[in-house]
């Protein structure tokens, strides 16, 4: 742990923290959360055991039932439940403690006030977590997966954050640090002590720093499917008026959500819902259909298609199977090559099925001249759900890079992470071609710590009081 941390966490030892780690509002249980070296005297003022111990005699990993007070007045605020955490086997790291009530407004407030009058101040946010870290309980990696396990959005986004909060990425990561720094070593030994420590052969140096620069890669190539299941994407349903966008967005949600008629122009407005593809969190916007027209309440719809579709993840541009492949259709999907989009061949129950093949046969080889290499074409009656689930099989493939697989691995979900292994690996890339280049072997060491630098930053080894202070910022108060 750098000295600068060392001096942080001294000043730290010496407060107590507090506060309510339950969310705001009623609920059946509410929970204050006391942390530091004074926690147990601070709850001993205001909790009673109905057992008369002392909370500052209680052992640790224990749950005692009793009343919270007024640390002034000692008035009952409320019966409870308290649990006594003591160091280092916390969460913490420091001596923790936490009371349990009944989950009101009234009786957090108060009980939070008793215990800042009892000696302890009120948590920053992600203060828990932040000390936790400071302690050396968890890396800095695990501690930013806290945060991502309280935001996941699907159990998929849930797992990733799982694996990295059990030290998956970081045990990968602090293998392939630790790589480096014995090359590191073995080098700067050569160079300190030319007498006793002989020069790596040019071979095996290059060997080396080749295996690692493939190892990181490997992490790197994890990185979009990591950002899609912790961030997850937005989906723009576009298309002409009454082509069944409103249909197929209600069958991906499996709910009766926009309005559907066969009146063209009915949806005026952009209509967001949140769902869950494969463990994709995905928003999907449901937009007006394009088309030129003198309406000005459409008009103010159209435009704000056009808006979400710039700024959409990925298109969904729908094609009426009853009108067949129109020039407007063609103008529309001109607009989107290059763009992450599945054209999806809709209301197919109206058509027959070789005429349907044919349209979908159509629309794949215009995309194909167009440049597409590897096109999504699906085909669907949206009414009937017919095609969704191969729809959805098609979001997936398109929005996971790599196609579709269990997250069973260590994955960079974290835009961080993502760029300070992009610096290591643009190291790693000049250090092997300076040893390529037989070059003397005081170049490669600067690359390598370059490299081991920005691959300590993912754990937190390497990185500064100012980024840890930025990361913990994001966290809720009490956690």
């Amino acid at each position: 742990m750098p000295h600068a941390r060392i001096s942080i966490l001294d000043m730290l030892l010496d407060e107590t923290i507090a506060a309510i780690a339950t969310p705001t509002g009623e609920g059946g249980i509410g929970v204050v959360r006391i942390s530091g070296r004074t926690a147990l005297i601070v709850a001993g003022e205001i909790f009673r055991p109905a057992s008369g111990i002392p909370v500052a005699g209680l052992p640790t990993h224990t749950a005692h039932y009793g009343f919270a007070l007024d640390s002034v007045s000692e008035e009952h605020i409320d019966d409870g439940v308290l649990v006594v955490f003591r160091n280092p086997r916390s969460y913490t790291g420091e001596d923790t403690v936490e009371i349990s009530c009944h989950g009101g407004t009234v009786v957090m407030r108060r009980l939070l006030e008793s215990a800042l009058r009892a000696g302890a101040r009120l948590a920053e946010p992600g203060e828990f977590t932040k000390w936790a870290f400071l302690n050396g309980r968890i890396d800095l990696a695990q501690a930013e997966a806290v945060l991502d396990i309280i935001r996941a959005r699907t159990d998929e986004a849930l797992r990733v954050a799982r694996r990295q909060f059990n030290g998956v990425l970081s045990t990968r990561i602090r293998m392939l640090r630790e790589e480096l720094i014995g090359i590191m070593a073995r080098i700067e030994s050569s160079i300190d002590f030319p007498d006793d420590v002989a020069e790596m052969e040019p071979e095996k140096l290059v060997e080396l720093i080749r295996d690692a620069t493939t190892h990181l890669a490997g992490l790197l190539e994890t990185s979009e499917r990591g950002r899609v299941y912790r961030e997850g994407i937005s989906a723009a349903i576009t298309g002409r008026p009454n082509v069944g966008k409103s249909s197929l967005m209600n069958a991906l949600l499996r709910d009766s959500r926009a309005i559907v008629t066969p009146i063209p122009g009915t949806t005026r407005d952009t209509i967001e819902e949140s769902l869950s593809i494969q463990g994709i969190p995905i928003t999907t916007i449901d937009t007006a259909g394009l088309r030129e027209t003198e309406d000005q309440v459409e008009k103010i719809g159209v435009d704000r298609a056009r808006k979400v579709i710039d700024e959409a993840d990925l298109v969904l541009m729908v094609i009426d199977a009853q009108d067949g492949f129109t020039l407007e259709d063609e103008k529309l999907l001109s607009d989107l090559i290059g763009r992450k989009m599945i054209v999806v061949v809709n209301k197919t129950d109206l058509v027959t099925e070789s005429d349907a093949d044919a349209l979908a046969g159509t629309v794949n080889q215009w995309l194909m001249d167009k440049g597409s290499e590897t096109p999504q074409v699906v085909v669907t009656a949206a009414p009937s759900n017919a095609g969704i689930e191969a729809l959805e099989n098609a979001v997936a493939q398109t929005v996971l890079v790599g196609g579709i697989s269990s997250v069973d691995g260590a994955i960079v979900s974290n835009v961080r992470h993502r760029n300070a292994l992009e610096r290591a690996h643009t190291a790693l890339a000049q250090a092997l071609f300076t040893a390529r280049s037989g070059m003397a072997a005081d170049f490669i060491a600067i690359d390598l710590r370059t490299a081991i630098d920005s691959i300590g930053l993912v754990t937190g080894e390497t990185v500064s009081d100012d980024v840890i202070d930025r990361i913990f910022s994001d966290f809720c108060i009490g956690k």
